[in-house]
C-alpha cells in the first residue's frame, strides 16, 4: 500500500462510520436484459421467407448458458458475516479531502476498504458493549441527526431556488449594474534614477526601440523580458502615480518626463486603450451562486421565524428580568438641530 493511501487511515476511520449508517446504491446504468443477440445473416425486408424445413425428431437443444450479469452493488467484503457493499465505499469517498474525492475509486479502494472494515469492527464492538444505551451517546446522536437534517434541508432549498436559469438572470442583471471601466495596454521601463529615465526618453524620441531598451535597461526583469509589456490593466490595478500618468496618455504616446513611484522612475508608453470587456459568466458563477444561496436560506429562515413562537431565557433557564434588558436606542429627533456657527479660526502662533 502506498504512503499516500496509508495516510488516509485515520481520516477515513472517522468518516466511514457515518457512511455505513446510510449506504446508497451505486448509480450505474442498468444493463439491458433479455435481449437476444442476432445469429447469422438478417432476413432482408420485403422478401418472402422460405418454407421452414420439417423439424427433425431430435432431442430439444439444451438451453444456452446465460452470462452472469455484474451486480450493481456487489459485496466487496464481510465482517463477522456483515456485508460491506461497494456503495458504502462510494459514500465514504465523498467524505475524504478534495484530492481523494477526485481520484478514481480504484485508486483508493484498498485503503478505503480496510478503513470501512475497521469501522465495522468498532461499530460491532460498540453495540456489544451497549454504547447505544448510554445517555451521552443518545444526546450526541440527536445532535448529529439535527445537523444532518439541517444540512439536508438547506441543500434542498438551495437546489430548489438557485437554478441555472435564475443564476443566468442574476449574471445579466449584475452586468447592467457594473460600470464599464477603461483599460490601457502599456509598456514601461523602470530605472533607479531620474537622470537614467530622462536619458531613455531622449533615446526613444530619437528612434530607439522601446522594447529593446526595456530588455536591456529595465530593473523590472519580469516585464523587461517581454519588452516592458504590462498587458491590459485598469486604473485601480496600478499605484496611483503610475496609473494617473498612463491613463493621461493617448494611444501611441510616451511620457514626456519620468514618473516617480515607490519602485523608482518609470518611462511609460501606451500601446492601446479600450473599454474593459465584462467578466465572463464562468468567472462570476461561483460568487453569484453563493450570494443567491445565502439570500435564499436567509429568506426561508426569516419566514420560519415570523411564523414561530420563540421565547428566550437566561443561562440558568430563568426568564430574563425586563428591567435588566438593554435600553433601546433613542429615536432620532423629528427635525435636525440647526448647525452651530463655526468657531473663528485661532490666530497663528508666533514664533
Amino acid at each position: 500500500m502506498s504512503h499516500r493511501l496509508r495516510a488516509l487511515r485515520l481520516f477515513v476511520l472517522c468518516c466511514a462510520a457515518a457512511a455505513i449508517a446510510a449506504p446508497v446504491s451505486a448509480q450505474q446504468p442498468a444493463t439491458p436484459q433479455g435481449q437476444a443477440q442476432p445469429q447469422g445473416q438478417a432476413q432482408p425486408q420485403g422478401q418472402p421467407k422460405p418454407p421452414a424445413a420439417p423439424a427433425a425428431p431430435a432431442k430439444p437443444p439444451a438451453q444456452a448458458a446465460q452470462p452472469a450479469q455484474p451486480l450493481k452493488d456487489p459485496v466487496v467484503a464481510t465482517v463477522n458475516g456483515q456485508p460491506v457493499r461497494l456503495s458504502e465505499l462510494e459514500v465514504a469517498q465523498q467524505s475524504l479531502p478534495q484530492q481523494y474525492r477526485n481520484m478514481p475509486l480504484q485508486a483508493v479502494f484498498p485503503a478505503l476498504l480496510d478503513r470501512i472494515i475497521d469501522s465495522k469492527l468498532v461499530v460491532q464492538e460498540g453495540k456489544k458493549s451497549k454504547v447505544t444505551e448510554d445517555p451521552a451517546f443518545k444526546k450526541r446522536m440527536a445532535f448529529v441527526e439535527d445537523q444532518v437534517l439541517q444540512d439536508f434541508w438547506i441543500q434542498r432549498e438551495i437546489a430548489r431556488q438557485v437554478t441555472a436559469e435564475k443564476l443566468q438572470k442574476r449574471y445579466e442583471e449584475r452586468l447592467k449594474q457594473m460600470p464599464s471601466e477603461e483599460e490601457v495596454h502599456a509598456r514601461h521601463i523602470l530605472v533607479s534614477t531620474e537622470d537614467e529615465a530622462k536619458a531613455l526618453i531622449a533615446e526613444i524620441k530619437k528612434g530607439a526601440a522601446f522594447d529593446k531598451l526595456a530588455k536591456e535597461k529595465s530593473t523590472d526583469k519580469a516585464s523587461g523580458a517581454e519588452g516592458g509589456d504590462l498587458g491590459w490593466f485598469k486604473k485601480s490595478d496600478m499605484v496611483k502615480e503610475f496609473a494617473d500618468a498612463a491613463f493621461n496618455l493617448k494611444k501611441g504616446e510616451l511620457t514626456e518626463t519620468p514618473v516617480k513611484t515607490q519602485f523608482g522612475y518609470h518611462v511609460i508608453k501606451v500601446e492601446d486603450r479600450r473599454k474593459a470587456p465584462p467578466p465572463a459568466f464562468e468567472e462570476m458563477a461561483d460568487q453569484l451562486r453563493e450570494e443567491m444561496a445565502r439570500e435564499a436560506v436567509t429568506a426561508q429562515l426569516d419566514q420560519l421565524r415570523s411564523g414561530a413562537k420563540i421565547e428566550k431565557f437566561a443561562m440558568d433557564g430563568s426568564k430574563p428580568d425586563p428591567a435588566s434588558a438593554p435600553a433601546k436606542p433613542a429615536a432620532p429627533a423629528a427635525t435636525p438641530a440647526k448647525p452651530t456657527a463655526p468657531a473663528a479660526p485661532a490666530a497663528p502662533a508666533t514664533k
